[in-house]
């Protein structure tokens, strides 16, 4: 299982980015997205990225998907969604401590996921 960061500008833009990483990316979101207060999500991208981030943006996204962490990376660098998308490694200490306080999060509203749950691409 994978963790991704979604920064965008906009919920248009979140949900836009999420509808691609299922068709495009073909990655199973098995979670309903959460939202991150953006100041964490910044705090996110500069333990990964070991920058601070160019700019702030209006919502930010946690969302689990299925697939395991080298493929879920292969698959989004191949799609251009519409805002900023992270993947969050197990190697990272931030990634536990995300992933403890998912269930914690509010569901981002809105999201519903075009796939089939059953689907089998890990």
């Amino acid at each position: 299982m994978s963790l991704i960061l979604i920064r965008a500008s906009n919920k248009k833009k979140t949900l836009n980015t999420l509808a691609d990483l299922e068709r495009h990316a073909k990655l199973n979101i098995n979670t309903k997205p959460r939202i991150l207060d953006s100041k964490k999500a910044e705090l996110v991208v500069e333990t990964i990225l070991k920058q601070k981030p160019k700019s702030s943006m209006g919502l930010s996204t946690l969302v689990k998907v299925k697939e395991k962490t080298p493929y879920t990376i292969t698959q989004v660098m191949s799609i251009h969604p519409p805002a900023h998308v992270i993947v969050i490694s197990e190697e990272y200490d931030i990634y536990t401590k995300l992933e403890s306080k998912f269930k914690d999060l509010d569901v981002l509203g809105g999201y519903y996921s075009s796939k089939n749950k059953s689907n089998k691409n890990t």
